[in-house]
């Protein structure tokens, strides 16, 4: 029996269609072929048929294997990715989005950077009556993400932390139980 060929990613991304990548990504949301086939836009009636067909396929198989394995790289997620918007929460600070201690800088001149770090704005406008006038007055109020959760989730990331002990009572006795 021949040996089957071993593709690479690059490989496999040229040969399969977009309904086959669809497909294999829609097989491993729950492992059903026909539902997968019908997901992927094959038609209703053959989708049973075809699911299984595709499932032959070496290079369908390597894909899938490919997928269930790499869900970081396929969704662009990684620890480097995640510790760099934890950075922006973390060491944001409120005078950045100020020109003045009262002027805000404009939305559109802040940074993407600064962006990221806001939590919600919300605004508000009020009317004043001064010396027989009314003025238009302004409320915003800005809340960044919090910085402590942002560094204690860094922190657990980078593995800063000890391992946390837990101890319990049981029948009048202390037992300690260390979880890593």
């Amino acid at each position: 029996m021949a040996e089957e060929k071993t593709y690479t990613i690059e490989e496999l991304k040229e040969k399969l269609t977009e309904k086959e990548k669809n497909f294999c990504h829609e097989y491993c949301v729950d492992w059903n072929a026909s539902r997968a086939a019908r997901e992927a836009g094959y038609s209703e009636k053959s989708a049973k048929e075809l699911g299984h067909r595709l499932l032959t396929k070496v290079h369908i198989k390597q894909y899938i294997d490919f997928v269930k394995n790499d869900y970081e790289f396929l969704c662009g997620i990684s620890k480097t990715k995640q510790l760099q918007e934890l950075h922006k929460m973390a060491f944001s600070s409120i005078a950045h989005l100020h020109n003045t201690w009262i002027e805000l800088k404009e939305f559109e001149d802040l940074t993407d950077d600064q962006k990221a770090s806001i939590e919600s704005i919300e605004t508000k406008t009020d009317w004043k009556e001064e010396e027989k006038d009314l003025i238009k007055v302004s409320y915003v109020k800005i809340k960044l993400y919090s910085k402590g959760a942002a560094l204690a989730e860094i922190n657990k990331m980078m593995g800063y932390l000890e391992p946390e002990k837990h101890s319990i009572k049981f029948e009048g006795k202390k037992i300690k139980l260390n979880f890593d």
